[in-house]
């Protein structure tokens, strides 16, 4: 009766030893996997119609023939959002999601976004400003990005809100033969928000993958902010000291432009 006690317990204890070098080796041994995510690069190239866009010097003329000389351009571009190939689309994180384009400041035109994950992209969706939801966090739910709107001077104040795009520069017309200011700053207006939403279509596809970082080449035509579904007269929201453009009835029509003013020149993968 001992001995075969004696035995059961060997067993016991030999089985009880395999599984724990069993349980051991996997321990140190854990599976592992390399991230399955890269970058994808979006460059904004600020034009004039067919034109790059020159300050301060460069005169373009309007479809109402006003002469425009721009000296200052800068907008948001919020709520990036890559549409993959088989229809499904990847939000990028929207506390990471907010940039300031300003077309003085060669480096803030192109937006690299890493830990995109591996695929074949489509087309991509942003915003044009700064979105509801994000200002009613309130200051201290912006994170880093009410210092740098605060910065490039692209908030009144808090209260006032954010300046989704700011357009500048001289101009002269038929009755306006001397330069003349104009200020154009699109933003919240009474009851209209003039936030939007932009969708566009790839010529082809991005591919993002452990060795390509594709390259988005975006144009903004800003002749489209006052020129295009919608005509904005300068010279008949001109005060005598200059045309400012900063609330009313103009501002959703201006906003309303801007769906007409980016396109897809080209993919580099």
């Amino acid at each position: 009766m001992k001995k075969q006690l004696k035995n059961t317990l060997a067993i016991a204890l030999l089985a009880l030893a395999t599984f724990s070098c069993s349980k051991s080796s996997t321990e140190e041994v854990p599976a592992t996997s390399e991230p399955q995510t890269g970058s994808i690069t979006l460059q904004y190239d600020n034009k004039y119609g067919n034109t790059d866009l020159v300050l301060d010097s460069q005169s373009n003329t309007t479809s109402q023939s006003e002469n425009l000389k721009t000296t200052e351009l800068k907008y948001i571009i919020s709520n990036i959002v890559f549409v993959k190939a088989d229809g499904s689309s990847y939000v990028y994180p929207k506390s990471k999601s907010y940039f300031v384009i300003n077309e003085r400041d060669l480096a803030s035109q192109k937006i690299t976004l890493p830990e995109v994950p591996f695929g074949e992209y489509v087309g991509v969706k942003f915003g044009l400003g700064v979105d509801q939801a994000q200002y009613d966090l309130g200051a201290t739910g912006q994170g880093n990005f009410l210092t740098i709107a605060q910065r490039e001077h692209m908030i009144w104040s808090w209260s006032a809100g954010y300046i989704f795009m700011k357009y500048e520069g001289t101009f002269t017309s038929s009755t306006v033969t001397t330069d003349t200011s104009y200020k154009v700053h699109v933003a919240k207006s009474g009851t209209e928000y003039n936030y939007k939403d932009i969708t566009l279509t790839f010529p082809q596809r991005a591919v993002v993958s452990k060795s390509v970082t594709p390259n988005v080449s975006i144009v903004t035509d800003i002749s489209k902010i006052i020129d295009g579904t919608n005509k904005i007269s300068l010279t008949a929201n001109n005060s005598g000291s200059g045309a400012e453009i900063m609330s009313g009835t103009n501002l959703p029509l201006i906003a309303t432009n801007f769906v007409q003013m980016f396109t897809v020149s080209q993919v580099r993968n």
